[in-house]
């Protein structure tokens, strides 16, 4: 049973890294989910207060994600129609891209990049904000979306860390 535990561990621990770069997927929960799998196994299991600080920075994380792209758009002067052009061009970037075969990198990275930036583009010009600005919007937006993104992938490396020094050390023994 501990070898099914750490092999599911080992797995939610990956797609938490892959959810830290493709939107939809839960990351920090699922690498949060990767680390409690490892807790239930026989010979390993971490403190009380480690699994109560990980799954705080999840959630945390999780909850700021949402909120970094918003706050970087309206921080560069962004409107509303700024945000809701961000978040119309994620979606586009991230699904409709790839359907008609337009995938311009793994798993259409550049669509889930440019897709907000285009986005917030647009929608600052089709609400009649003038060039210079309609482009200040669209950097914020971009790098609230990095920022965001940076965050998630961080705490799925460093789940992906213990993970796997756990898991080796686990089966090793």
């Amino acid at each position: 049973m501990d070898v099914l535990l750490i092999i599911l561990a080992i797995i939610l621990a990956l797609v938490g890294i892959v959810g830290a770069i493709i939107p939809g997927l839960p990351g920090p929960p699922l690498g949060f989910g990767a680390l409690l799998l490892l807790h239930f196994t026989k010979e390993f299991s971490y403190s009380d207060n480690f699994l109560i600080i990980t799954g705080i920075i999840a959630a945390v994380i999780s909850i700021l994600e949402s909120y970094v792209p918003i706050w970087g758009t309206k921080k560069f002067g962004g409107t509303k129609a700024g945000v809701r052009g961000s978040i119309i061009g994620l979606v586009i970037g991230i699904f409709v891209l790839p359907i008609f075969g337009i995938v311009l990198g793994p798993f259409g990275l550049f669509g889930i990049l440019l897709g907000p930036f285009i986005g917030a583009l647009i929608g600052e010009r089709m609400a009649g904000t003038n060039d210079k600005d309609a482009m200040r919007s669209a950097i914020g937006s971009f790098v609230g979306f990095v920022a965001g993104t940076l965050m998630k992938l961080a705490y799925g490396l460093v789940v992906m860390v213990y993970v796997l020094k756990d898991s080796i050390a686990t089966l090793i023994s």
